[in-house]
């Protein structure tokens, strides 16, 4: 991989645990309710934490897989461009069925990381 796909997947992979850090350890924050665009009252709700903490750990084993894939994989390009095209997809869904800037807040870094294997 070159070094523009290596530092663009480590930031998609930082972002994934940025996510990761708002779902699962900072649930009711002021962060977390403006990034989600949800109240604090919301997300105080027992099965809203519950939903986001699981929900945060996929994200954080995405980061970590991103991170495998680009300093310890033998087949480093491959495994890259599947999580990467995984990220675009979920991130298409979910403009497609709750806000559609999450096509570019979640999938666009990923978008620019996957275009940049290419070259």
């Amino acid at each position: 991989m070159s070094i523009i796909s290596t530092i663009l997947s480590v930031l998609v992979a930082l972002e994934f645990f940025y996510i990761m850090y708002l779902e699962t350890f900072a649930t009711t924050s002021d962060a977390t309710s403006r990034v989600f665009n949800m109240t604090k009252e919301e997300l105080k709700r027992g099965s809203v934490r519950t939903l986001f903490k699981n929900q945060g750990i996929y994200n954080g084993i995405i980061g970590v897989g991103l991170l495998y894939s680009v300093f310890l994989a033998t087949a480093s390009l491959e495994i890259s461009r599947l999580l990467l095209v995984y990220i675009i997809l979920v991130a298409l869904y979910g403009s497609l069925t709750s806000d559609k800037k999450i096509i570019l807040t979640q999938g666009g870094l990923a978008i620019l990381a996957l275009i940049s294997t290419f070259f």
